[in-house]
């Protein structure tokens, strides 16, 4: 099979360009090669345009009006199929703070079950109440700041003011397990590793390298959906991050056959079918797939903001209905998915209640036993009264 990746809203390590709130990566596949076979039919729609490229952003509406009818025979004759995925920027921020200093292997104050199995999430949506967007920018720019010294001044600033904020939540545990979380990395900020200590590093925290990782998962899908392999994976070519994204493919690749453990109830992680042929990168102007999967994203892309689309436009995309898989990292994602997992729950037996309690007073044990050493390093005395 082969595969055309672009991107769209790609702003870097600005997340926060009120303007472009969501980073898009859009894949088109099909069985054939398509940079060869729609190579006469571009080159006329070109001509007929008066245009070197078919560039959705400069034709607008009217432009792809005009050609398409082309492109939907397109689709049909080569059985083209179009994938979405979202990345909200801000919401990765929030979510990569949460990552880093919630996690149970580094911070202490945090239980094995709040990071580790599904309420991870609650935990999640409870911290992500507490933040605004001002606290948000601090937290991001410590979260890419390279020296060291300057990062955890940052961190500490942040988790100063969300402590300050934990009162605000209805329930005493969550308020317990956020504040003395937060706590440990007040105290402790060197042991978090927060920070990016490269710019190489830091490219591979950014929403682009998020939501390549989607993509890739994405096309292992549909490769073993239909039992192909990949003949060929062209991204569009930009200066800054296809080094990380070929990286990322190469390493995928090499961990297709090693098997990864997460927590009880947490999404698998495998990359078993991730394809092993190297990714290329070429221009817009250099293939015909990344001329039309740019059409598409600018098309979907609209759909999905709600914004304006001429008529003629609706027959793409009612084509892709059934046939597009779409994905999307936010904290309302995340929201939506989780709710209807707990709510599908079933009620426990009372032998299960019986143990879920057991393992949580091991838990908690565990939990307390860690911050010892934070209280011997001078916790403040008044931390369990600023918990709420």
């Amino acid at each position: 099979m082969y595969f055309y990746v672009d991107e769209s809203g790609h702003t870097g390590t600005n997340l926060f360009d009120e303007n472009q709130p969501i980073l898009y990566y859009g894949v088109l596949s099909s069985r054939v090669n398509i940079d060869v076979l729609a190579e006469n039919t571009l080159s006329s729609l070109r001509k007929r345009l008066g245009v070197k490229r078919l560039h959705a952003n400069e034709l607008g509406n009217a432009g792809i009006a005009q050609i398409s009818t082309e492109i939907y025979n397109l689709q049909k004759r080569y059985d083209l199929r179009f994938d979405i995925y979202r990345v909200a920027k801000a919401d990765h921020a929030l979510i990569s703070f949460f990552d880093q200093v919630f996690d149970q292997g580094l911070n202490p104050a945090i239980t094995w079950s709040g990071y580790w199995t599904p309420m991870r999430y609650v935990l999640l949506l409870k911290l992500a109440y507490l933040f605004d967007e001002e606290t948000l920018k601090k937290a991001w720019s410590a979260r890419i700041e390279i020296n060291d010294q300057k990062a955890e001044s940052g961190l500490v600033e942040v988790c100063n003011i969300i402590k300050g904020r934990v009162g605000e939540l209805p329930d005493e545990r969550s308020r317990t397990l956020i504040y003395d979380t937060l706590n440990w990395a007040d105290n402790n900020p060197a042991e978090i590793y927060y920070n990016a200590k490269r710019k190489k590093d830091m490219l591979s925290i950014t929403p682009n390298l998020i939501g390549f990782q989607s993509v890739m998962h994405g096309i292992t899908l549909r490769l073993l959906k239909n039992g192909k392999k990949a003949s060929q994976i062209t991204v569009d070519q930009q200066s800054q991050f296809n080094k990380a994204q070929k990286t990322l493919a190469e390493f995928y690749a090499s961990a297709r056959d090693v098997p990864m453990v997460t927590g009880p109830g947490l999404p698998e992680i495998s990359f078993k079918g991730m394809p092993t042929i190297p990714i290329s990168f070429k221009a817009g102007t250099e293939s015909a797939g990344l001329e039309l999967v740019d059409v598409y994203l600018w098309i979907f892309k609209r759909l999905m903001e709600e914004k304006e689309l001429a008529p003629k436009i609706y027959p793409i995309i009612q084509k892709q209905m059934h046939k597009s898989r779409t994905d999307e990292i936010s904290i309302h994602a995340i929201a939506s998915r989780w709710q209807k997992w707990f709510e599908d729950l079933p009620e426990p037996t009372e032998e299960q209640m019986k143990k879920g309690r057991e393992l949580m007073a091991l838990d908690e044990k565990r939990r307390l036993e860690g911050m010892t050493v934070s209280a011997q390093q001078g916790v403040p005395a008044d931390a369990e009264k600023r918990r709420g």
